[in-house]
């Protein structure tokens, strides 16, 4: 199964995919959704949208994950990330992907064993989870969460076949 990890940015939103088979996970494809810092939110919001939704269709999961908002210091930059978070998660779903949300603190002990590992951490863990692979803080950061989605995909797929 082909899986996308997103972590939403309005600057900056990674992107990872990966394949589950079984236990093992193969390395697909990683990279950033670049958008740029001029024009309204308008303009940065559907470019953020054109960008994710091309490399939904170039890369073709079968399921997106994506990392809950967490609340910021200023109301302000936690509403627009709330609003890329928003575009970020449709982009997938008009594609007809079921999209799973999980908390940041949960991919990082998902993927670390610590839930406050810094992104640091995250990055070696994936890099050893899925060998050779060396992704910016946003990309590590994506494929960590879909690397989360994998594991609890199969916990939930082993819970359901016991009952």
């Amino acid at each position: 199964m082909r899986l996308i990890g997103l972590d939403p940015g309005l600057r900056l939103t990674g992107w990872g995919v990966i394949e589950v088979d079984g236990n093992r996970l193969r390395h697909v494809a990683h990279g950033v959704v670049r958008v740029p810092v001029e024009g309204g939110l308008a303009d940065r919001l559907r470019a953020l949208f054109d960008g994710v939704a091309s490399v939904v269709e170039a890369q073709r999961p079968l399921e997106a994950a994506i990392e809950e908002t967490f609340v910021n210091v200023n109301p302000a930059s936690t509403l627009k990330l709330g609003q890329a978070r928003g575009v970020v998660m449709l982009a997938p779903a008009r594609a007809g992907l079921p999209v799973f949300e999980y908390a940041a603190n949960l991919v990082k002990k998902s993927v670390t064993g610590a839930g406050h590992a810094d992104k640091r951490q995250i990055a070696m863990m994936v890099g050893r989870l899925l060998p050779g692979i060396e992704a910016t803080s946003d990309a590590a950061d994506a494929l960590a969460i879909a690397i989360c989605h994998a594991h609890h995909r199969a916990t939930a797929k082993r819970v359901e076949a016991a009952l």
